[in-house]
């Protein structure tokens, strides 16, 4: 399985004094060195943390894969086709990403967009909630990848396992619908096995709880430990 690590949080940290440090190419540089199969950021409207120049920097020097994660705004999508980066469409406001994609309402502009990114030669996936219905709604899209949203399961793991049934009943059906699945949104060392453990899932992007625990343990060994946990959970 792949393990794709979010770095958004290494931003956040410089944004708060607007200097040059921490530097989310170096924090890039040492989660590859920690195991990661690829970096994950996220483009937000609103520039809270992620900048233009630090996607433009990491596409340039990464040794892995960006993923790029990004409103279906036009001005964001314009800088994913020049970049080409694999893409996961989003287009909320919140803290963090709280939910998936309304493929409902949002179906007519993420259909445009999401024709941009393709003939652009980029690879989509879809940002979802864990449901048939919305699993069903991006394999019409065309994508041929979606993820997962796990936040209902990681803040309500240790209360029951109705959340991961559904996504692994959510997994399922993506896989037979030909689609490759991911996941990720709060997962952390200690709820992530159970979710690593679903045999349709190809990837997950997790961010938060490493970038938390670098503080302690540092960048690249908190990326080896969670690595760690992801690989054993597999076998």
């Amino acid at each position: 399985m792949r393990l794709y690590v979010n770095i958004d949080h290494v931003a956040t940290v410089r944004e708060a004094r607007r200097t040059d440090e921490p530097d989310p190419l170096r924090a890039a540089e040492l989660a590859e060195r920690g195991g990661a199969d690829g970096i994950t950021v996220h483009l937000r409207e609103d520039r809270r943390h992620i900048q233009d120049a630090d996607v433009r920097a990491l596409a340039r020097r990464l040794g892995t894969v960006l993923n790029l994660e990004l409103a279906a705004s036009p001005a964001i999508v314009r800088i994913a086709a020049g970049v080409k980066p694999h893409q996961v469409p989003e287009n909320r406001r919140e803290i963090t990403t709280e939910g998936g994609l309304d493929l409902a309402r949002g179906g007519r502009r993420l259909q445009g967009a999401v024709r941009r990114l393709q003939d652009a030669g980029i690879r989509v996936s879809l940002f979802i909630d864990p449901t048939r219905d919305a699993v069903a709604r991006a394999a019409d899209l065309g994508v041929p990848a979606v993820e997962l949203h796990t936040g209902r399961y990681a803040h309500g793991w240790r209360r029951g396992d109705a959340a991961l049934r559904q996504l692994r009943d959510a997994a399922a059906r993506a896989k037979k619908l030909g689609l490759a699945v991911h996941a990720g949104h709060g997962l952390t060392y200690q709820n992530v096995r159970p979710v690593a453990a679903i045999p349709e899932l190809e990837e997950l992007n997790i961010g938060h709880s490493i970038v938390s625990n670098a503080l302690y343990w540092g960048l690249e060994d908190a990326v080896r430990r969670m690595r760690k946990l992801v690989d054993d959970a597999r076998e």
